[in-house]
């Protein structure tokens, strides 16, 4: 498996239209291959900015590069850059590659 991760570090007093962006769009994430779930975090304030990440699980790193690729990803992405006034810089990417799961069931290694 593996997880995709954006890191937004939003301005302090976007925190609801930047909310509102996420809460309210179309994903396209449904019926691509490979996908997994994906999560919308709201983490810390800090003194300028509030930290949130999106985090979505995939079945391989192949399968979510796949998708960056995709008119799915274009369509999700369509209107992103109107939204650059509720960040204070640009998204932080972080990939990772699942080495374990630990599930209510037991451990797995993948």
């Amino acid at each position: 498996m593996f997880i995709a991760m954006n890191r937004f570090k939003v301005k302090n007093g976007a925190e609801r239209d930047f909310e509102q962006v996420w809460l309210t769009r179309e994903t396209h994430l449904e019926d691509v291959p490979g996908f997994i779930e994906f999560h919308l975090l709201k983490g810390p304030e800090r003194d300028d900015h509030v930290l949130y990440a999106s985090h979505s699980l995939w079945r391989s790193q192949a399968a979510f590069e796949a998708w960056t690729r995709s008119e799915a990803f274009r369509k999700a992405h369509a209107s992103a850059g109107g939204n650059k006034p509720l960040y204070l810089g640009h998204p932080e990417f972080e990939g990772f590659t699942v080495l374990q799961e630990v599930t209510a069931k037991g451990v797995s290694v993948v």
